[in-house]
């Protein structure tokens, strides 16, 4: 099957990112947000993005033209009856997100291919709201969407090989390094990075070292980009926090488990760049 026109549901960082990348790429997309004045939002921050880009002269203003021309904004889902590709970009909420494929899979052809951006969810609970589990798997993007390079394919016990395949093709087709994941949460990348943050809590929590050496200790001895703490600001303490809470009820594991520092930061509104405060001040 060749998907020419892709959906997209969610227009906030993550939905907009993936709308923008795959209008970027040639595909007409379809993006849909719950309110006009969030879908207004979210279509000003793409065009903000790519006006950036052509000041930067990374972009042709023709290519932002074309970009923007190529973006189909809705409130509504009968537009998805068209789309070859559906990707999920809503609220991390298994409830919100298994009553959204499920009105999807009323609306769209039996070939149409369901995908979930989710970072921790199972992909199979979300497949059985549907008649495709098939046809359904997980295409996890990384934040910021435009600049990150990978995104992971999640193949669930019922994914096809042709499925997992059209997706690889479709990923590669935005100029992605695709790599590929069983479904269990936290995929590849989570699953390794979780624990290492919260790891990097408990030796603030413990006092081993101040948060500045730490975060100085893994930049400079690892080679990491950012430290461990700075990243956990730019992620969300809540989105890591809800993470390994998830990660922890499936696999029982004390390495999963939040420790009380950042449950206790979470709990105080101290969530990182978001909300101005974390790990550090903004």
């Amino acid at each position: 099957m060749e998907i020419r026109k892709v959906g997209v549901v969610g227009c906030g960082l993550m939905g907009g990112g993936i709308a923008q990348v795959c209008a970027q790429a040639g595909f007409d997309t379809v993006v849909r947000e719950v309110s006009q004045d969030l879908l207004d939002k979210g279509v000003a921050r793409i065009a903000a993005i790519l006006e950036k880009d052509v000041g930067k002269g990374k972009l042709a203003p023709e290519a932002r033209d074309a970009a923007l021309a190529r973006l189909q904004p809705t409130t509504a889902l009968d537009p998805f009856a068209e789309c070859q590709l559906v990707i999920e970009a809503i609220v991390e909420n298994l409830g919100a997100k298994r009553e959204l494929f499920g009105a999807l899979d009323g609306l769209c052809p039996p070939e149409t291919i369901f995908a979930s951006n989710t970072s921790s969810l199972t992909i199979i609970e979300m497949a059985a709201a549907t008649k495709r589990a098939d046809r359904f798997a997980g295409l996890h993007f990384f934040s910021p969407v435009p600049v990150m390079k990978l995104v992971e394919v999640v193949r669930s016990v019922a994914s096809s090989d042709a499925t997992v395949a059209e997706l690889k093709a479709f990923g590669a087709a935005l100029g992605k390094t695709v790599v590929e994941a069983k479904d269990t949460p936290g995929f590849i990348v989570n699953r390794l990075l979780v624990p290492y943050l919260l790891d990097a809590v408990r030796v603030l929590e413990a006092g081993v070292a101040t948060r500045e050496d730490i975060d100085e200790g893994m930049k400079l001895g690892c080679g990491h980009p950012m430290g461990p703490l700075t990243l956990l600001d730019f992620v969300g303490l809540d989105t890591i926090y809800y993470i390994a809470n998830i990660m922890f009820d499936e696999f029982k594991e004390p390495r999963f488990a939040p420790p009380p520092l950042l449950k206790r930061l979470v709990l105080g509104g101290r969530l990182g760049r978001k909300s101005g405060k974390g790990f550090y001040d903004y």
